[in-house]
């Protein structure tokens, strides 16, 4: 403490000596270059003026359905942040949504977050987090990067990852119980959006994905969620554009994601990041759409980096983070006077939220050796007398003793004291309508989006005609048979590699599943039987299309049944390959290893088909058993060489035929059982399945897991309570 007293009074002396009409030099950043003969003098804060403390009145009404929070206005207060400055911007007139909305108060007591490995020094991510959220009102979660917001943002919503442990209690309604089905949203930084939906589509969709009830009701919804979030101009504009048109800007897909959650009408939003990658004017108009939302009643909760003085006078209150330590909570403008009293006031021409992170991200002490060196080297910097960890250390110590935590301590005793209405469930969709939504969907989509479907149907019509051109005009002879055999083999190996192209599209969809997962809106059999019974139609496409050139350019038997099953082998060949391909996406999650991978894996396939050598002749321990059985080319070939020759004969000299069967065996091994071809084609069914099969397993243990693991530390961590 005489550490931290000391340097506190070092810094204040050097403020108080930075800030004299004598001996200041006109800047409003800490690190400048200064021209030669310039006054020496500390890089520090600037005093700022005298602040007025804010009352802000906090009503609990018993008996009602949520807490009304009556604040104080930040916007005409903020003004005197800087004279320079524009106050912040009032809430357009007839924003307010007619609809209300019942929120809900949310507390975190003595909250402490634990991932193990994810930092070099401690596995603590949040200490000790105390702090509130009531209907109304718009809390703001801020601090440097890595210093725990979006992980205390999880660990109130209960969405914390598997690694993570979480102690101490969350409340909702002054009851200990976790939030049901409908009740929050949370929007993640970086969600999946669908690029060639429109607006509108993609809200009515996610719509029918989350609510019980009628078409008509829905609609209701999607128009209210785009009000509320101003997507009025942008509802039937592609979300992702087309090569004619640009598609929405970075802030408007943000108010896109942040409205999907909106149709469900939650009591509670949580938002990582609502400010992402967004400019200061998308910045601005984002969080007054917020404040917007705030106003029906809605408590909003999210996390930030830092913010303009506008954006910063929107808020109501302001935790602050570092390192998972809890520098401040309460409102924002006592946070100003917190820092002041700590001996670390705002300058008068500086943004609250800069000022805030100067101080208390230990990445500028980086910045600072720089400076130093450079100073060392050129003398064209002033030495820096704040230590940014000292500056943590005080600032905590400072709130600690002060009568801002006491006020969070005793505002939380008020709003667990007694229970309130507990949250209900608003319902689902039922699966079968889940199935129809997704599979109308995704049809939709693919019709639109060509590299799903129509790049591989091109890619596949160019190798056909490729290849049956080459191989055209072979002949029904005996000395054809080898050379057929080698048709057959390319047509489908190749075009069963080239399918690959559809990796980034499926990769795609996965991406979309999850993020509809974590947020209950879809399922693992829901999913795989929406994509299954939207590829079909496009996966015949491919198969009739390149079966039909094929078989007429090469030559092969002229029968329509024979035709019918060439057709049907070659889309079951697809179907298989479209399992495969979904369940190597799923394990990798990343396009450039998935398709390196399926390369390798259809290289060994191909290798064990039995053309390059006969399967009989292959070695036994690896290539006949179990690659050879495996390879899906296998059963594919077999099928459609039976098809072509079991059943034909061919003359040798003039009084001697033999079999199609008897002609193949010194080419390929084939059955000479008449109905083998349809066996081969079950074959071939039953792996298309059993792929599938594979990737809902897969899906499935993967949020079991996750499950499991919420479960078991939420048991873990009631007992630590109780104890």
């Amino acid at each position: 403490m005489e550490e931290i007293q000391s340097q506190s009074d070092n810094y204040r002396s050097s403020s108080s000596s930075a800030s004299s009409p004598a001996s200041r030099v006109p800047s409003s950043n800490f690190f400048y270059l200064r021209k030669p003969g310039s006054l020496r003098q500390p890089i520090s804060f600037e005093d700022s003026p005298e602040w007025e403390d804010t009352d802000v009145e906090v009503r609990v009404e018993e008996g009602g359905d949520s807490i009304n929070a009556a604040t104080t206005p930040a916007s005409p207060s903020l003004s005197k942040l800087n004279s320079g400055s524009l106050p912040s911007p009032p809430l357009p007139e007839g924003a307010a949504v007619a609809r209300k909305i019942a929120g809900a108060s949310v507390v975190w007591k003595d909250l402490t977050v634990t991932i193990k490995g994810k930092r070099r020094y401690s596995d603590k991510v949040v200490k000790s987090s105390n702090g509130y959220a009531l209907p109304g009102t718009m809390t703001v979660i801020m601090g440097p990067a890595k210093s725990g917001k979006s992980t205390l943002l999880r660990a109130i919503a209960g969405r914390l990852p598997h690694s993570a442990r979480m102690y101490g209690e969350v409340f909702v309604n002054g009851a200990k119980s976790e939030m049901p089905y409908g009740s929050y949203g949370f929007v993640e930084r970086e969600t999946i959006l669908i690029g060639s939906l429109t607006v509108r589509e993609y809200l009515y969709y996610s719509a029918l994905l989350q609510l019980p009830g009628f078409f008509c009701q829905r609609k209701n919804v999607v128009e209210d969620a785009i009000h509320a979030m101003s997507l009025s101009d942008y509802a039937n504009k592609l979300i992702g554009g087309h090569c004619y048109m640009k598609g929405l800007p970075c802030g408007e897909r943000r108010r896109v994601r942040i409205a999907r959650e909106l149709v469900m009408r939650p009591h509670v939003l949580f938002i990582d990041e609502p400010l992402y990658h967004l400019d200061s004017v998308s910045a601005l108009l984002m969080m007054v759409t917020l404040k917007k939302l705030a106003s029906t009643g809605c408590t909003l909760l999210f996390t930030i980096n830092q913010s303009s003085t506008e954006v910063f006078g929107l808020f109501d209150r302001i935790c602050l983070l570092s390192n998972g330590n809890t520098l401040f909570f309460g409102e924002t403008l006592a946070c100003l006077q917190h820092f002041s009293n700590a001996g670390f006031p705002c300058p008068i021409m500086q943004s609250p939220s800069d000022h805030f992170l100067r101080a208390i991200n230990t990445d500028f002490d980086r910045i600072i050796a720089m400076c130093k060196s450079w100073q060392d080297d050129h003398g064209d910097f002033s030495s820096v007398n704040m230590d940014t960890a000292v500056a943590i250390r005080t600032l905590e110590a400072t709130y600690q003793s002060s009568a801002d935590a006491a006020a969070v301590e005793t505002m939380i005793l008020r709003l667990t004291e007694k229970e309130g209405p507990f949250l209900k469930s608003k319902g689902k969709a039922s699966s079968a309508t889940r199935v129809a939504v997704l599979t109308w969907r995704s049809l939709l989509i693919m019709s639109r989006e060509w590299k799903y479907y129509w790049l591989r149907l091109i890619l596949c019509m160019i190798l056909t005609l490729c290849v049956g051109t080459v191989f055209s005009g072979l002949g029904h002879s005996l000395s054809s048979v080898v050379t057929r055999v080698a048709a057959i083999f390319v047509f489908v190996s190749f075009n069963s590699l080239l399918n690959i192209a559809g990796v980034p599209a499926l990769m795609k969809e996965i991406k979309t599943y999850a993020s509809e997962e974590s947020n209950m809106h879809s399922g693992a059999l829901v999913f795989l039987l929406g994509q299954l019974l939207s590829s079909i139609p496009f996966l015949f496409l491919i198969s009739i299309s390149s079966s039909l050139v094929f078989y007429f350019l090469v030559g092969l038997r002229d029968e329509f049944s024979l035709l019918m099953y060439f057709v049907l082998n070659f889309f079951m060949c697809l179907l298989v390959n479209e399992g495969l391909m979904l369940v190597v996406a799923s394990i990798w999650k990343d396009v450039y290893w998935s398709i390196l991978t399926l390369i390798s894996v259809h290289v060994v396939m191909m290798l064990s088909a039995g053309y390059f050598r006969i399967r009989n002749a292959l070695p036994g321990p690896v290539w006949t058993y179990p690659i050879s059985y495996v390879a899906f080319h296998t059963y594919s070939i077999k099928g459609l060489l039976e098809n072509e020759y079991l059943g034909t004969s061919f003359p040798v000299g003039q009084v001697r035929t033999i079999s199609g069967y008897q002609a193949l065996q010194s080419a390929y091994d084939i059955s000479s059982k008449s109905n083998s071809k349809w066996g081969n084609l079950l074959v071939l069914f039953l792996m298309a399945i059993g792929y599938r099969l594979l990737l809902f397993v897969l899906l499935y243990l993967r949020v079991k897991k996750n499950t499991f693991i919420h479960k078991l530390f939420k048991c873990d961590h009631d007992t630590n309570n109780h104890r």
